[in-house]
């Protein structure tokens, strides 16, 4: 299995004041931005920021998944989404979601890892 890229889901959590979520996500996008990091994606609900000289070196911010019926703590990138998912079906593992191929140019599917966290498994299309 060949693994492209790890990337942790932080959960945002909305900000009170009046911008709300995007002010939070503005606020994440900022301090990161200390550390090096510039935004490379940014769909509302989830930004990912990477730093410039090593792109696959990547956070994500997120309120809610768009399509899924719960939010993911790490997304995994792999060369091929449904060799993944055969491998973990065949191991007993519990599938939360998908596969699935979104309407961003991703196909993935949810997996529970043995700690109870949930992988979002993708590949680009």
């Amino acid at each position: 299995m060949s693994v492209r890229r790890v990337v942790p889901n932080i959960p945002v959590v909305a900000g009170t004041g009046p911008d709300g979520e995007a002010g939070t996500m503005r606020a994440n996008a900022a301090f990161y931005g200390l550390l090096g990091f510039e935004e490379v994606m940014n769909q509302g609900w989830i930004m990912t920021l990477a730093p410039p000289s090593e792109p696959t070196a990547q956070i994500s911010f997120m309120s809610a998944d768009l399509t899924a019926p719960v939010t993911p703590d790490v997304s995994v990138e792999v060369a091929d989404v449904d060799t993944a998912h055969t491998a973990l079906v065949r191991a007993g593992a519990e599938i939360v979601y998908g596969p699935q191929d979104e309407e961003w140019g991703v196909r993935r599917f949810f997996v529970r890892d043995p700690n109870g966290r949930v992988v979002n498994v993708l590949s680009h299309r």
